[in-house]
Order: structure tokens, then sequence, then C-alpha cells
């Protein structure tokens, strides 16, 4: 399946990965690919045609006990448990379309009939035609252009419909990268302001606001006020979480999504110990963001940024 996927595709992928796809969206709006048509597929992994996938799937494999166990796994019931803990099943023999999200399988289906829509674009020189770069990661992608993003919108929107595939009309738009912003994979792309003393503006790649929160989230489960563990056992499950986010976003313009992310720890962190130990002040003297960095050994993004830069 890797010697068919096209160079565009980055998900799911051996040495490649979201942070490479991120990179090659940047670099098309530094060469001038102002213009983003910002896509969103509207349930894509569940929307997947069975008939066309397995015939994707046939064009390289040629076992035909492999194809029928793949074809009887996408059409598996499965039962699953919404967020109001309610049990929902879909899938079954009935069931003619979708792969189970979740599943090992699905990753690799899901990358191979995207291919049909990637190798299309090459194959008709849209890339010329359109004046313009399509980024792939898994189910998203993002097509960067010089001038003819509408073009390349009608075009992709007739390509999905043949695929039996459809954008999301409601999240699908067309951006100029100089004046508005657009995220894709975690990351915001857009004008930025140059730090004092410099003026002006650039395109800027930086931690969406959507990551930032969910960092926050996962602070704040570790630092739970039900959590009864010893301090080292917590503060390593911090900076665990810590420095993993800061490998995923470690690209483009990071210092104040870094200063933030400080910020929040420290306060969580700092709560939490007052908590613990009883303190009657908020705790901003024995708990200082200096000590919390230093003494109690919670790992600072800005100088881990500095450490490494």
């Amino acid at each position: 399946m890797e010697a068919d996927f096209e160079a565009n595709a980055y998900g799911y992928r051996p040495e490649r990965s979201a942070k490479d796809a991120v990179q090659e969206v940047h670099r098309g709006l530094l060469s001038g690919y102002w213009q983003v048509v910002d896509a969103d597929l509207s349930q894509y992994f569940d929307t997947i045609p069975h008939a066309e996938l397995l015939q994707s799937l046939a064009r390289r494999v040629v076992d035909g006990k492999l194809l029928r166990l793949i074809k009887l796994w996408l059409t598996a019931e499965v039962e699953a448990r919404d967020e109001n803990g309610r049990v929902r099943r879909s899938g079954g023999k009935r069931s003619r379309q979708g792969t189970p999200q979740g599943g090992v399988v699905s990753p690799l289906l899901a990358n191979l009939y995207m291919n049909r829509f990637l190798k299309h674009w090459r194959r008709q020189g849209k890339g010329q035609q359109f004046r313009a770069r399509l980024i792939n990661y898994a189910d998203d992608f993002v097509i960067l252009s010089a001038g003819r993003a509408a073009q390349a919108l009608e075009w992709t929107s007739g390509v999905m419909a043949r695929l039996q595939l459809s954008l999301n009309q409601a999240k699908t738009s067309i951006k100029d990268a100089r004046r508005e912003r657009f995220d894709f994979l975690g990351y915001s792309f857009g004008p930025e302001h140059l730090r004092p003393p410099r003026s002006g503006w650039y395109v800027a790649a930086r931690p969406s606001k959507r990551s930032l929160v969910q960092l926050r989230v996962s602070v704040a489960d570790v630092l739970n006020p039900a959590n009864t563990d010893p301090w080292l056992k917590i503060r390593t499950e911090l900076n665990r979480k810590l420095r993993g986010w800061a490998n995923c976003f470690s690209y483009g313009t990071t210092w104040q999504s870094y200063w933030a992310a400080d910020w929040y720890v420290c306060d969580r962190v700092r709560g939490f110990l007052q908590r613990r130990h009883k303190a009657p002040t908020r705790g901003t003297r024995r708990f200082s963001d200096q000590h919390i960095c230093g003494p109690l050994g919670v790992l600072s993004l800005r100088a881990l940024r500095t450490s490494t830069a």
C-alpha cells in the first residue's frame, strides 16, 4: 500500500507525522499560496463506501481470503456507549459504508480511499491548473492556492460527490491567510504582529486555542483535588503530559502559547498544593512560580523552548 500513496499524504505513514504536514502548509503560505480552501469532510470514516473501498484494495491484494476477512470486518456490528452512557450500535451485515473508528485497520483503509482523490488531483494536473498545493492528513486536508481557490473548491466538491463523500458546507470555506486565521492539525495559521521593538506582521503557525484548551483539561485532570498520590508521582505524570504536548507543538511561533501554558500550570499547581497543605493564603509566596519550576521540579515550557532553541 505504501508504494501507492501520494507524496502529499502524511497521516498514519512511516517516517511522516502531523508536524511534517504542518510545516508543509506553512512553507506553502510563505511561498505565496495565500488563498486557503479550509475543507471539512462530513463524517469521512462513517461514509466510506464498502464496494469502492474493496475495489481499491483488490488492486493491491490478490489473496481472496484476506479480502473476505476485511469485508467481514467492515460489516461487523460495533457496540459503543455515548457520553450519556447509552448503548449505540452501528455496522452489521446490512451496512454498506463506513469503517469503525479505532479499528486497527481503519487508518490504512481510510488512507487507501483518500488516495483516490489525491491521485486524481495529481493525474489531472490540478496543482498546475489551480496554482495550488494540496496537503492531506487522514481525513483532513487543505488546498493552498495562488488566486484560484474558488475553482479548486468547486472541482473538489464534484470529485467528492463521485467518491460518495461530501464536504461539510457549513464548515468548509475559503480564507485569505494574510488577513484571517485557519486551523489545521492543532495549529492556527494566519497574520501575526512582530514582537516589539519590531513592527509589521508575518504569516505565523502557532498552537491553536483548541490545543491549549486540551492541554488545560489534561493538566486539570492530573491536579484533581481528589488525587491523593505522592507529589513525586503527580509531578512525573504532569511533566510527562507537558513534554508530550510540547513535542507535538514545538514548531512555529510558540512563545505566547508556552507562556499561557506555564501561567496556567503554575496557577493550578499552586491551588493544588495550597489545598493539600491547608495553607491559609493563596500560596503565592510559598509556592511561587520560581519555586514550582525550581525545587518542586515542574517542567516550564518556556525554559524547555530556550534549552532546545
